[in-house]
């Protein structure tokens, strides 16, 4: 909730009340006169302040913030627990101590295990010294906790750990209620549960001869494939959910079939769409990193981002083109899944236009009818590459990176996370390296 603006606070400064301490001890403590250490002693203290002093630097290098005229603005983020003295009047405190001009104090919910809020996280845009950022930033951390600074001021929301999907599933529906109204519809199951199998109808199977396959089934296979794995969802999901669904591999899958009386259109997608464009594209280690690495772009990213992502998604994975030799190729699920379109878009009625993701993102697309535009790669690696220089230029105050072995998304926000992260490359190197020379 929105505190209030603040204006500068003006107490001693944290130089005055360093002087005060140093001249009680001087009271305090008796005067050292001749040599009464060891040299070996000497050289302890000495590993010892070096040491401090090198934890100190790594710790400076890790606060972000803005300069101007000798003065550093802070966007700073730290937790406060509850405690006998009032914690925020301790932090406020802090910011007095240091003369910090706060512009901005916001406080917001910090969700815990079973959905409790047991702590609040504050949010502070501070305008400190510039001398005295690293010892502003040291005395927070005495009284608080995850104590991080960045240089955007807000962020969406986004899920970190795969049972936070359960929270991603807002739908936005467009189903035609004469015709729908008695599919099979499956509302989301929580992460970890078998997706519902459904006994679909005779007249339902007549719409896809012979059987319609389970979710489950499929989803078992793709999971030993390439890691990614089936969610039922009723309806179209918004574009941030859904998006940051593929994010962990995961493929938010509706589980009606279309109507029987409408066998060549679904008003929405359905498990003829799914199952036909989407599931063998996915099984394909190349797509499905492709897939991922558009979830992972949008995971914080801006309503503007969000939107340009998920353009992007439609003249890709549902709409996208592909030289291959000297002809084209579709792997749009849209395309595959509709001989119709996938006819359309290779005749000479429509305007193929080579793939640029920036161009791509804000391309103009209707879903009633057939595309008049699709973008073509001059390979699929090609796309991928564009993909990755385009994600590269999206502003985030942090990088994500999926871990697959927890099946969560740590932000890289400092350089220990990232140094962390490289330790993990340089091993899954290590082993590649040492395939090769066993095959040299």
């Amino acid at each position: 909730m929105p505190i209030s603006n603040s204006s500068s606070s003006s107490t001693k400064s944290i130089h005055r009340a360093a002087s005060e301490l140093d001249r009680a001890d001087s009271v305090t403590s008796p005067r050292f006169v001749g040599r009464r250490q060891s040299l070996i002693e000497d050289a302890r203290k000495e590993r010892e302040a070096a040491a401090a002093a090198a934890e100190s630097s790594e710790a400076s290098e890790q606060i972000v913030f803005d300069e101007e005229d000798g003065k550093a603005l802070l966007n700073l983020f730290f937790t406060l627990r509850n405690s006998k003295i009032p914690a925020l009047s301790r932090a406020l405190k802090v910011f007095e101590t240091f003369e910090a001009k706060i512009h901005h104090l916001e406080t917001r919910p910090r969700r815990k295990l079973k959905e409790s809020l047991e702590d609040l996280e504050y949010y502070v845009r501070c305008e400190v010294h510039l001398a005295d950022v690293s010892t502003l930033i040291s005395s927070i951390k005495r009284i608080a906790e995850d104590v991080r600074t960045t240089k955007e001021v807000k962020f969406h929301w986004f899920p970190k750990k795969i049972t936070e999907l359960d929270n991603c599933h807002h739908l936005v529906t467009k189903f035609d209620p004469d015709l729908d109204q008695d599919h099979p519809f499956c509302f989301f199951t929580s992460s970890g549960e078998a997706i519902p199998r459904v006994e679909y109808t005779e007249e339902e199977i007549g719409t896809c001869p012979n059987n319609i396959p389970q979710l489950e089934d499929v989803s078992r296979f793709l999971k030993e494939h390439t890691g990614f794995q089936l969610r039922p969802v009723a309806g179209l999901l918004s574009a941030r959910d859904f998006l940051a669904s593929l994010a962990f591999r995961v493929f938010q899958c509706t589980q009606y079939i279309r109507h029987a009386s409408s066998p060549m259109h679904s008003p929405e997608p359905d498990c003829v769409h799914e199952l036909l464009g989407h599931v063998p594209m996915l099984a394909d280690r190349t797509f499905a990193q492709f897939s991922q690495n558009i979830g992972l772009a949008s995971l914080g990213a801006s309503e503007e981002d969000i939107e340009k992502l998920s353009t992007l998604y439609w003249f890709t994975v549902e709409f996208g083109l592909c030289k291959q030799g000297d002809g084209v190729k579709a792997y749009g699920a849209g395309l595959l899944s509709s001989y119709g379109e996938l006819v359309h878009a290779l005749s000479d009625e429509p305007e193929r236009r080579e793939f640029d993701p920036q161009a791509a993102s804000v391309e103009p697309y209707q879903d009633q009818n057939y595309q008049s535009v699709y973008f073509v790669s001059d390979s699929f690696a090609d796309a991928k590459e564009k993909l990755r220089t385009y994600v590269a230029g999206i502003k985030r105050p942090f990088s994500v990176r999926f871990d697959p072995y927890t099946c969560s998304i740590e932000v890289l926000d400092n350089p220990l996370k990232i140094r962390g992260g490289l330790e993990c490359v340089k091993d899954e190197l290590k082993v590649l390296t040492d395939a090769l020379n066993v095959l040299a």
